[in-house]
């Protein structure tokens, strides 16, 4: 190799550039430059941010004709990042472009008063309060815009607010569906137990500080970071190279990146990444739970093609996250911080958002590059390893990380489901356990169980109601606070207390105080049975709220009333001994010796339920046991966690509220949102605020939701289950149709005994499903309705029913079951025990149980037995029909069997649609007459009533009266000629 002069000078003068510009960069940090960050001044100071205006002054005479564009950056950058490549910047361009720019700036938390403890609440606050002065400043709404989890702030704020003051909302990178986008392919079933630990026991302890954020985001790539330094390295002697990238290398080397609050953190861990709350909704923001699904307002969500972090199946769940806007996206092929700056940003990002602006100012549009979001994106994986090149141009390195990659999706995705599967399991295994180690002796209780909810942690949330949170720790100081308030009024252990409440938190208060003192609350619905009901139930307290205290006051009982709001106003009757609770102040009350907190044992009595109307009432008894087998079997049939929000619509006087709903909820560490009523309306909002997983129902309780067309078809939702009991087989095929995927899981629980059934797969619609592990065994025995007597064998056994048998349903006594109510012995062996259910089944050849009817319901025609229960869901499953209901009618001297039906609005129910539905039953098991009536009325849990349509019919001829014609096996209308041989 030949060296001449001017090589050795050029490779002398290389060597002193490399070496002075090395030296400056160790003594400052980076090399000297001319390029100055973009003039603004500081519009507004306050603890928690400070606003940048930049460019103030500018705008002429009239600086209130400019449309306003608010950036909000993440936590973990500075509010730099918006002007980093200065001209080339977000607000240069956009400047240029005769846009008015702020920014918000929240600080270091190392530097702001009491920055360490903030939380995602108070940023989002803050942001709300600097969008009220950007408006009251320029007399405009502003266009929001946030990279990152500025990004998502973007969307809580403006959904927190109801969309007010916010134009538009345009993101970058800003992940809202975390399921479907985890960093790195990452399982979201592990992922979600870590972050729930690290929230919960290490950013707690563990501030985050600059350094801390700059080395993990440095950590995420190490590839690139590699070679930035290296690039850097190589051209340390070219300073006019570097001179242009200085600022932004500066930027990602040390001065871009600020601490974490741990509060911020661990909130955003807990409702965003553990719970997914930005897709479910449901987050909390100052005490209120919120949606995404409040935003309505245009919506530009950028997606960086080989972003890791923002992944792009994570960006666009904001398409099915606030399915009320109009949701555009622009797709670059970009990294994460490629978005906001560097030249795909100069070129690509910022001209596209300036034309976004006036495009929704009034200006033509869309712009080029910005599409409609679609709702499904074929492939949805991370990009691939020939994208990764072109756009790194790294070469080997970068094919293999791609193959790499390639290789992590397919092992992730089997992790996936394997962890997926292992925490449904790690879930059901403790609370089965929980359920085999509990005998008579075992203290387990409501109020326990929500005491110890409480100390795991207090500051979870809990109940949500009338839009506001309450958590674990101030549920359990009003539980507290109410024992103080009824133990001072004389209410001890084992005293019948009875609870007429509407749905409200001050129910759920009261029942579980009640549990708390080791009292017995005695559950009762609103209404004329019930001075009759309290006789039945020995209950001579009421606890009441004031909408019912009048109806309560002159039953004569004596009446403890408790909450009714901030608002409350008591119309006390002029007699009667009645007391209000929320005079008594708890700390003045003291504990008498006796007081033992959640006394109450497993075989004791907890809750007596009454069922039935008029003469048909009767109470019905639940011990500690007994509840506590349907809260963990309706926990581990659901599989819910602290995950879900229970949505209970049903009454906590109904069997399906109080063991389903609250039960269930409790025993899985769920949040529980209580409506006041069934509205319709109501319903679709609190749906998407609350972020409403599982919905209970009762009954008939769906046909109201679904008429309402509150959720067409196709809408999208957070819920995944309907649990409940009773829903007949056509309103549980339309609900499964109108809120698809989410499935119905219908339950059974007996009254006396432990049986609890549930139809877990929900693939047979109709079926009770098979006995849930953990409750008591059941069995199924031959009964005659006739005599209401078991069929025994030729050694005095009972004979177990065969398959598609019907029989009589019960169940395994234990040592925690409760056997006031009548035990049956010897059964199946000498000494055995068994509690018989009031209903009759049939056990198909998978296992499954099918409900036939009650003992007492079944109805005794002359050709024999008839059965209401499959005549009821035959006739729902036709389209046409609303309501239904089978009973006996007795006429001239026989029993006929009888069913009415109502007709949804719009539709036309005639004969023949009722004989084609009829041909799946056996002849002998079809309804004599059909009465076709305009409603049917339905009780306080939405139950249809029989004995209410049979006072109001008669079997006279006419268009809305039909008869089965065993000849021609067919409906036809009953007419003078046919009242003979029909009705005799």
């Amino acid at each position: 190799m030949k060296f001449g002069t001017r090589s050795v000078v050029e490779s002398a003068r290389r060597l002193m550039s490399t070496a002075r510009n090395g030296l400056e960069v160790i003594r400052f940090g980076g090399l000297g430059h001319d390029l100055e960050s973009s003039p603004y001044e500081i519009a507004e100071r306050k603890r928690m941010y400070r606003l940048r205006r930049y460019f103030p002054g500018a705008g002429g005479d009239r600086p209130r004709d400019r449309p306003v564009a608010l950036f909000v950056p993440p936590l973990m950058v500075s509010a730099d990042v918006y002007d980093v490549n200065a001209e080339g910047g977000a607000v240069g361009i956009l400047h240029r472009a005769g846009i008015d720019c702020w920014v918000v700036d929240f600080g270091s938390p190392a530097t702001e008063e009491g920055g360490w403890e903030r939380d995602l609440s108070d940023h989002v606050l803050a942001l709300s309060a600097a969008i009220d002065t950007v408006v009251e400043a320029t007399g405009r709404n502003v266009h929001l815009m946030g990279y990152s989890q500025g990004g998502m702030f973007a969307y809580q704020t403006t959904a927190y607010r109801h969309g007010r003051g916010v134009a538009s909302i345009v993101t970058f990178g800003s992940p809202v569906d975390i399921v479907a986008g985890m960093p790195f392919g990452l399982p979201y079933g592990l992922v979600s137990e870590v972050t729930d630990f690290i929230a919960d026991h290490v950013l707690n302890r563990l501030p985050i500080t600059d350094a801390m954020v700059r080395v993990a985001f440095q950590l995420l790539d190490p590839v690139k970071t590699a070679k930035a330094r290296l690039d850097f390295l190589r051209q340390l002697h070219d300073r006019d190279a570097l001179l242009p990238k200085e600022r932004q290398r500066r930027f990602l080397e040390q001065d871009g990146w600020v601490g974490y609050a741990g509060p911020a953190a661990a909130d955003l861990l807990k409702q965003f990444v553990t719970h997914n709350r930005m897709m479910l909704g449901g987050f909390v923001i100052g005490g209120q739970p919120v949606s995404l699904a409040e935003l309505k307002c245009p919506i530009l969500a950028f997606v960086g093609e080989i972003d890791d972090i923002g992944q792009p199946a994570a960006v666009r769940g904001i398409v099915r996250a606030a399915p009320n806007a109009d949701v555009y996206e622009a797709d670059l092929v970009a990294g994460h911080f490629g978005l906001v700056a560097g030249s795909t940003a100069t070129i690509s990002t910022w001209p596209m958002v300036r034309d976004w602006v006036f495009w929704q100012e009034g200006g033509e549009g869309p712009p080029v590059g910005v599409e409609p979001m679609p709702e499904h994106v074929e492939g949805g994986g991370p990009a691939s390893a020939m994208t990764r090149v072109v756009d790194t141009v790294a070469g080997l390195a970068e094919a293999g990380a791609g193959i790499g990659r390639t290789l992590e999706t397919l092992a992730g995705k089997a992790l996936r489901g394997s962890v997926e599967l292992t925490g449904e399991a790690a879930r059901a295994l403790p609370r089965l356990t929980r359920l085999g180690m509990i005998q008579p002796h075992t203290r387990v209780s409501l109020g326990r169980l929500l005491a110890e909810q409480a100390r795991r942690a207090p500051q979870r949330e809990y109940l949500l109601f009338d839009d506001r949170v309450h958590t674990h720790a101030a549920v359990d100081t009003r539980i507290d606070n109410v024992v103080r308030g009824l133990i001072s009024v004389g209410v001890r252990p084992a005293a019948r207390i009875g609870v007429v409440m509407e749905t409200r938190p001050s129910a759920l208060v009261a029942v579980a105080a009640l549990s708390r003192i080791g009292a017995v609350a005695v559950l009762l619905a609103p209404g004329r049975d019930l001075p009759r009901a309290l006789e039945l139930t020995g209950a001579h307290t009421v606890v009441t709220d004031p909408e019912n205290l009048r109806d309560v006051a002159a039953t004569g009982a004596r009446v403890l009333v408790l909450g009714g709001g901030e608002a409350r106003g008591l119309d006390l009757p002029a007699t009667g001994d009645v007391t209000d609770l929320e005079r008594i102040d708890p700390a003045g009350v003291t504990l008498p010796g006796w007081f033992r907190p959640d006394p109450g044992l497993a075989r004791e009595l907890a809750f007596v339920l009454v069922t039935g109307t008029g003469p048909s009432l009767a109470p019905r008894y639940v011990t500690n046991h007994r509840w506590a087998l349907s809260a963990f079997g309706t926990a581990t049939a659901a599989d819910l966690d602290r995950g879900d929000t229970v949505y209970c619509l049903a009454p906590l006087h109904h069997s399906s509220g109080l063991l389903v709903s609250l039960g269930g909820a409790v025993a899985g560490g769920s949040r529980i949102a209580l409506a006041r009523s069934l509205d319709p309306a109501r319903f679709g909002e609190e749906v998407y605020r609350y972020g409403v997983t599982v919905v209970t129902y009762t009954w008939t309780m769906m046909r109201d939701i679904l008429d309402a067309d509150t959720f067409p078809n196709g809408h999208q939702h957070p819920i995944r289950l309907f649990i409940g009991s009773g829903i007949p087989a056509g309103l549980w095929r339309r609900t499964t149709e109108r809120f698809a995927p989410a499935r119905v899981l219908e339950f059974y629980a007996s009254v006396s005994g432990d049986v609890v059934l549930a139809n877990v797969a929900g693939s047979k619609i109709g079926s009770k499903g098979r006995p849930v592990p953990g409750t008591a065994r059941a069995e199924l025995v031959a009964y005659d309705p006739a005599t209401d007597e078991i069929i025994t064998d030729a050694q005095g056994f009972a004979r177990r029913a065969a398959d598609n048998e019907v029989g009589l349903l019960i169940g395994r006594a234990t040592d925690a079951t409760d056997l006031s109510g009548g035990v049956l012995r010897g059964l199946f062996a000498p000494g055995d025990a068994w509690l018989p259910t009031e209903n009759l089944f049939r056990r198909d050849s998978d296992g499954d149980y099918w409900l036939m009817d009650r003992r007492d319901t079944v109805i005794g025609a002359a050709r024999g037995p008839v059965y209401t229960e499959p005549i009821v869901d035959t006739l729902n499953d036709i389209t046409a029909v609303d309501t239904e209901v089978a009973f006996a009618l007795p006429v001239a001297g026989r029993t006929l069997a009888a069913v009415a039906v109502s007709i949804r609005d719009g539709h036309r129910l005639d004969p023949k649609d009722v004989t084609e539905a009829m041909r799946a039953l056996d002849p002998a098991q079809r309804p004599d007459l059909v009465f076709v009536v305009d409603d049917i009325p339905r009780s306080a849990t939405f139950r249809p009533s029989a004995a209410a349509v049979r006072a109001m019919i008669e079997p006279v001829p006419g268009p809305h009266t039909w008869y089965y014609d065993r000849a021609t096996e067919t409906y036809e209308i009953l007419t003078t000629e046919s009242v003979v041989p029909t009705l005799g």
